[in-house]
């Protein structure tokens, strides 16, 4: 049997430390490894396969814009983006689109058209503020943006224009603002952070805040966006609208596919002051409009909600057996479990073992961020095997 682990030290750069686990298939929340062992997967990818693993949906359209038209330069029209374009702004309270490659593609592009603004109506303004703990991708400009020392250290000097402030403290915002500040930026669950949730007012205030100082509230929404949190977007739970999003991840279940949305006052490029080879490509577009529509038509995002809640029923009861977790936090299908010492590790590579796939977000805290389509069923199975780990590890430490 071929070593893929050891061809792939062989290869690839070693930017990741992986798991000892080659995958080879999947199908809805389960997948299989090259031994045939069968695994419930509570990644998705990092929250990108939000109807599971080579949904028919997906597959099917897929299959048919495979057999159409895969790439075309955005020189010319192409159906499958403007129909895509058209149901994310039908479905939002957006009215303009980009399409991009990537999360981070899609945060810088945002930065570029809130500086834009900043030219045009903020006499230069150029100032983005972002939190600590925030996480908003790896290219340089992002890696400056995103509010976390172990990302940014190994790239100084970093681009200059971002401001790093505490999160959920709307003093620390309106401290830092200043005539060169354009936008702010921020998630609305900061995800890599640590599934940290924000007080119920705090994004409302920040949206006031910006009003009062006619600067952009850009929310990045890469992994809270698409029903995710329980909601088709982040921003529709806190009674507010932002100027700009970015979503990615979860849009196509998979496709790599990053997208722009901007209300009419922050839709200021002009042409050929932004743009994308691969953006909106249509084999892309063609996958996350059978997405959008799929989550859209069957309410995925309630259902989020739904099973979110009874996972959370679950992780408090673990909680109350095991007083080494110290919390448990998040919306929808987007979970954390927080540990009262740098267990994590140890809790997945046995919850690995047992067949059951979770995220290490911090050395303390674990990440649950399932599929969209599962049920109670699957989390049934994912917390049995969980409650037996953290007993063999209550057991260990005792």
């Amino acid at each position: 049997m071929t070593d893929w682990p050891e061809l792939e030290r062989k290869y690839f750069m070693h930017t990741i430390k992986r798991l000892p686990l080659t995958l080879v298939r999947g199908q809805g929340a389960r997948v299989w490894d090259d031994h045939g062992k069968e695994y419930l997967d509570f990644v998705g990818g990092w929250a990108v396969n939000s109807l599971g693993h080579c949904h028919p949906i997906l597959v099917q359209a897929l299959t048919e814009q495979a057999k159409t038209l895969i790439q075309a330069s955005n020189q010319f029209y192409t159906v499958p983006q403007i129909r895509l374009a058209e149901l994310l702004v039908q479905h939002s309270c957006f009215d303009k689109v980009f399409f991009c490659n990537s999360g981070a593609e899609a945060n810088e592009g945002a930065v570029k058209l809130a500086r834009r603004f900043g030219k045009l109506h903020l006499q230069g303004a150029f100032e983005v503020i972002t939190t600590f703990n925030s996480f908003h991708g790896r290219t340089l400009a992002m890696v400056a943006a995103t509010g976390q020392k172990k990302f940014q250290e190994p790239y100084t000097p970093l681009p200059g224009g971002f401001v790093n402030v505490d999160y959920d403290r709307i003093e620390a915002i309106e401290e830092a603002t200043t005539s060169q500040t354009c936008a702010v930026m921020l998630e609305p669950i900061q995800a890599e952070g640590g599934i940290n949730v924000p007080s119920d007012g705090y994004l409302g205030q920040v949206r006031d805040w910006c009003d009062q100082k006619g600067i952009l509230l850009i929310l990045d929404e890469i992994q809270t966006g698409m029903g995710r949190i329980g909601t088709l977007f982040g921003y529709q739970q806190y009674g507010f609208e932002p100027d700009i999003m970015t979503l990615a991840k979860g849009l196509a279940s998979g496709v790599p596919i990053g997208v722009i949305m901007a209300r009419n006052k922050a839709d200021v490029f002009q042409p050929g002051e932004h743009g994308s080879t691969f953006g909106g490509n249509p084999l892309a577009c063609a996958a996350a409009y059978a997405t959008l529509k799929y989550i859209v038509d069957n309410d995925i995002p309630g259902s989020a909600d739904r099973v979110g809640r009874y996972l959370s029923t679950r992780l408090e009861a673990l909680r109350s057996r095991f007083d080494f977790i110290v919390d448990v936090r998040g919306r929808g299908l987007l979970k954390a479990m927080e540990f009262s010492s740098d267990m994590a590790d140890s809790v997945l590579m046995a919850c690995l073992d047992r067949g059951l796939l979770v995220n290490r977000v911090k050395p303390n805290t674990l990440r649950f961020i399932p599929p969209l389509i599962i049920g109670e069923a699957e989390v049934d199975q994912a917390m049995g095997i969980l409650e037996q780990v953290l007993a063999g590890v209550g057991e260990a430490s005792g």
